[in-house]
């Protein structure tokens, strides 16, 4: 996998989605299928154009978070975030040198990813891995470090699906639910997403050899999982208009407090607080446009594999597999919105809304697929977008890990939704 070779794994699918679609529409053009190719063709043409407006309206976010993160970066903050939580990192992540300003920006992004603010996380995770690279000795192949990175950031944990919960809301509204609650996928989604970050942690750590039974990363896990349990007791407890206002002050309040904490720090040590800004803002464009291509390649694989049935035809094929074994299928609708989330985002939105509105959104499939929308990832969007950014073309096991990760969550994210609803 480390060699410059063009059988990397992410060649492989590459190439594997765009040929197997083409055999698939073939053999629909040979059924009397005469619109199938029109099908493709405008497909890629709206991936392509979606590849762009993504990377275009990245632009001021981009520009937004990369400012403030270099005002943290000249005020200490960020360092002061690493060395809060170097015991751990360290643990994780040995190759990163104590203080370096990538920990800092790791952990904000893991702090947005758990609050559900996909916006904020993107940049400043682009930020990180851009740092990382100033630490990779081989500067187009993914370090250790990288990997861990990303494969923690697909599987990261989620503690607020606010997307989800506000799409559940109108959705229930619309099919004339009273009092319903859109929140109840909370815990359920918690502990999925958790099963998601635990298995990609363990498998990169075999991987790179790292013993993950330590002091630090066992009162990291642990602690985690106490702060969730009396964050839960506390919001669980509240009516669910005053829940949903909680839960949006609490993302949106801690975002902005650490802007403010940012920008503050860096006038009282008297540091040009608007230059720095920016200085670092300045970046955000050229980050934006770098991530084009690397986007849009994989966009439009993924457009003929999903436009030409392939997946369709994956689904039916495990529906009649857990048949043939005798399990309960109710679960196989859903199924889709978490195959389709490891490629696209928006596409397993639009699955799970379709899930929701012919099942119902307070149904079993529904609640599942909210599970599994609010817990899983777009592994190949972010290791596109996030290798892309720092021209990384030998991704050696990063996607292996991804996938593994991405399969654990949503078994587990199926398990844990009879365990409640079923």
């Amino acid at each position: 996998m480390n060699r410059a070779t063009p059988t990397t794994l992410l060649n492989l699918v590459w190439v594997s989605f765009i040929l197997v679609g083409f055999l698939a529409a073939l053999v629909q053009l040979l059924h009397g299928d005469l619109e199938i190719f029109s099908r493709v063709l405008t497909g890629l043409f709206e991936s392509a154009k979606t590849g762009f407006d993504i990377s275009l309206g990245l632009v001021g976010l981009m520009s937004l978070w990369l400012g403030v993160m270099k005002v943290g970066e000249r005020g200490g903050i960020i360092q002061l975030f690493g060395r809060a939580l170097g015991p751990f990192f360290r643990r994780v992540f040995p190759d990163i040198p104590p203080g370096h300003p990538a920990s800092g920006s790791m952990i904000m992004n893991f702090s947005a990813n758990i609050l559900g603010l996909d916006n904020a996380a993107t940049p400043l995770g682009l930020k990180a891995m851009r740092e990382l690279q100033e630490l990779n000795p081989r500067k187009d192949t993914a370090s250790n470090p990288m990997i861990m990175f990303l494969v923690l950031n697909t599987a990261g944990i989620t503690l607020i699906p606010t997307s989800v919960i506000a799409i559940r809301q109108s959705l229930a509204v619309k099919q004339g639910l009273i009092g319903f609650n859109a929140a109840d996928i909370f815990l359920p989604t918690l502990l999925a997403t958790f099963v998601s970050f635990c298995a990609g942690l363990i498998a990169v750590a075999m991987w790179q050899r790292i013993n993950l039974f330590c002091r630090p990363v066992l009162l990291f896990l642990g602690g985690f999982i106490g702060l969730m349990g009396c964050l839960y007791a506390w919001l669980s407890a509240l009516p669910i208009e005053q829940m949903s206002q909680m839960i949006g002050l609490l993302g949106s309040g801690l975002i902005v407090s650490i802007i403010v904490v940012f920008v503050g720090v860096a006038a009282w040590k008297r540091i040009d607080v608007y230059e720095t800004f920016v200085e670092g803002a300045k970046e955000g464009f050229g980050v934006a446009v770098q991530i084009i291509p690397y986007l849009i390649a994989m966009l439009v694989a993924i457009s003929v594999f999903r436009t030409t049935g392939c997946m369709a035809y994956l689904i039916e094929g495990i529906r009649s597999a857990v048949l043939a074994i005798g399990l309960n299928d109710d679960f196989v609708p859903a199924l889709p919105v978490g195959l389709m989330k490891t490629l696209s985002g928006s596409g397993a939105r639009g699955l799970m809304v379709d899930v929701m509105t012919t099942y119902g959104v307070d149904s079993f499939q529904g609640k599942l697929a909210a599970i599994i929308q609010g817990s899983t990832e777009t592994t190949f969007y972010v290791l596109a977008v996030y290798f892309g950014s720092v021209n990384i073309s030998k991704t050696r096991y990063a996607l292996a890990c991804g996938l593994i990760a991405d399969a654990v969550g949503l078994v587990g994210a199926i398990l844990i939704a009879y365990l409640f609803y079923y």
